[in-house]
This record gives C-alpha cells, structure tokens and sequence, in this order.
C-alpha cells in the first residue's frame, strides 16, 4: 500500500468484539469450534484425497483445491480473532495489517473463481459423460485451476496497489480482522477510485461467477429431471439443494459486503456478515462437497481399516 503524503500509521486497533463484552465467551466458543472444524474437515479431505489413487479425479482434484484454499483463508483470520477476543488492547501492526488484507483477498477471490471452475466441471461431467475424461484431462484441470490462483493474485495486487491513503486521528477498525473496506473508512482521503476498483473486480470476480454457477445449477437440475428413477431424482436434487445452498451462502454474504455502495453500509452489519463467507463457509464446505460422497466414506473407511 502506497502511502504518498499519509499519516505515519504503526498499528490500527481492532474494536469487533470489543464492543459487546457480554459475547466474549461465546464468540471465543463459537470461533474456535468454527476454526477447529475448518482445520479437521479439510484437513481430512486433503489427506484422503491424497492417499486413496481412486479419488484422483477432476472433480476430487478441484475438491483438494478448495479445501486447501478454506484451511488457509480460515487460518488467516480466525487464529487472531481468538487472541484478540480477551486482548485488553488488541492492536495490530501495520504491516501485519497490510499482510491480512492482500492474503484474505487473494484467498476470497480465488474461492470465489474455483466454484464457477468446479461447477463448469460438473457441468460437463453431467451434460456429456463421454467425453468428460477427454474435455477434463489432467492439463486442462491444472491450468483451471492456476488461472484461478493466478487471476486472484493479479486482482489483489492491483487492488492493493492503488490504495493512496491519508490516515487522521484515532486508527481503530471496526471490525474482527483487518478488511479493506474498514480500512477505507479509517481514510481522510479521496477513496472513491478504490470503491470504484473494487466495483469492478466484484463485478468480475463476484456477480459473473455466481451468474455462471447458477445457470450450471439449471443445466444440471434439467439434467436430473431425465433421471427415471424417483429415488435417484431425490438424491440428486438434495445434493445439487446443499451444494447451492452453500454457494448462495458465501457469493450472497461477499456480494451484500462489496457491491452496494459503501455510504450506505454499516461497520456493525458488515463485520457479522463477513463472518459467513470467512468462516462459515469454510467449516461447510468439506461436509457439503465431500464428507457426505460415498467415495469420500469408502476411502476413510479404508484409512481406519488400515489404521486398525
């Protein structure tokens, strides 16, 4: 962050729980019930998916990809909401700051892009079978997914990169993390190019992929209907139901968060929502997408068989 003409800043101190002593306990109780969870769930689609050659799959390979992606963006976030939560004086450095906010976008926006690649790959599989192996071959999968990470990190740094921000008066953030649209409010400056870059990412990062992942979900559920047997239809459509559910969860919360107009947005609304798409959505993901697959269950089956 470019910081021509600004105010010296050291450390912004962060006032999230801060403001409702009564829900310390809770909120420590809940985060790390939350962050526990987020690490045994993923952690355990990683090692599974790693271990069993059956699960070496397109679809289990964007799978390991998401999960390691929600192990990380949890990581970021939660840990320090932990510590903060009973802090006196829970300051955060600068730089540390600064750090939060580029790994946080990076690993949102790329969570953001892998879900339209995983629902484009469930598309194919679906709508043509055939010649699902050929479309969805191992380079075709790996280059998917580095264009995801890659277009999340240019996005970032061009986001990150444009900040020229002016600091007056008391550095306190509203908020449980550091977050770039808290940091802007903190701005004495003009910040009315970065809303408008942030905008424009959204648009791109946001909106597209969720219009995409939705009009797969159509396709898909046009495809079940074909379905002959009941029982299949049901099972189908109750998978495609929490998968989306899901999906709604965490592109609903970002896109409530960063596609209205920030004069008209609340620190307090936005801190809680933003706990939807940092760390429930993470803790959801690996049961939604992968605890509940047969294939999933036959390859924990046979890791503890082997372990026994």
């Amino acid at each position: 962050m470019a910081m021509g003409n600004a105010t010296a800043v050291f450390e912004f101190l962060l006032i999230g729980i801060s403001n409702y002593p009564e829900w310390k306990v809770t909120f420590f109780t809940l985060v790390l019930i939350t962050y526990l969870s987020t690490l045994l769930g993923n952690g355990l689609i990683i090692f599974l998916i790693h271990s069993d050659p059956h699960l070496h799959t397109p679809m289990y390979f964007f799978l390991s990809n998401l999960s390691f992606l929600d192990l990380c963006y949890g990581t970021v976030s939660m840990p320090q909401a932990l510590v903060h939560c009973f802090s006196a004086h829970p300051y955060l450095s600068y730089p540390r700051c600064l750090t939060q906010i580029s790994v946080s976008l990076a690993l949102g926006t790329a969570e953001c892009l892998l879900l339209a690649v995983m629902a484009y790959d469930r598309v194919v599989a679906i709508g043509n079978p055939l010649r699902y192996s050929v479309v969805m071959n191992g380079s075709v999968c790996v280059w998917l997914a580095a264009t995801s990470w890659g277009a999340s990190l240019v996005l970032t740094a061009m986001l990150i990169l444009s900040l020229r921000l002016h600091f007056c008066g008391m550095n306190v953030i509203n908020h449980f993390v550091c977050e770039i649209l808290s940091l802007l409010k903190l701005a004495c400056s003009d910040t009315s190019l970065n809303e408008l870059l942030i905008l424009i990412t959204g648009i791109f990062t946001l909106l597209l992929p969720f219009g995409f992942v939705l009009l797969s979900y159509v396709r898909i559920a046009t495809a079940v209907l074909r379905i002959r047997s009941a029982q299949g239809r049901l099972k189908a459509f109750s998978t495609c139901a929490s998968h989306l559910t899901v999906v709604v969860i965490f592109y609903g919360a970002a896109i409530s968060m960063y596609m209205k107009p920030q004069s008209k947005s609340s620190l307090d609304q936005d801190k809680f929502i933003s706990v939807f798409y940092g760390a429930l959505t993470p803790m959801l993901n690996p049961l939604i997408y992968s605890l509940r697959n047969k294939d999933v269950k036959g390859a924990m089956r046979k890791v503890m068989a082997k372990r026994a």
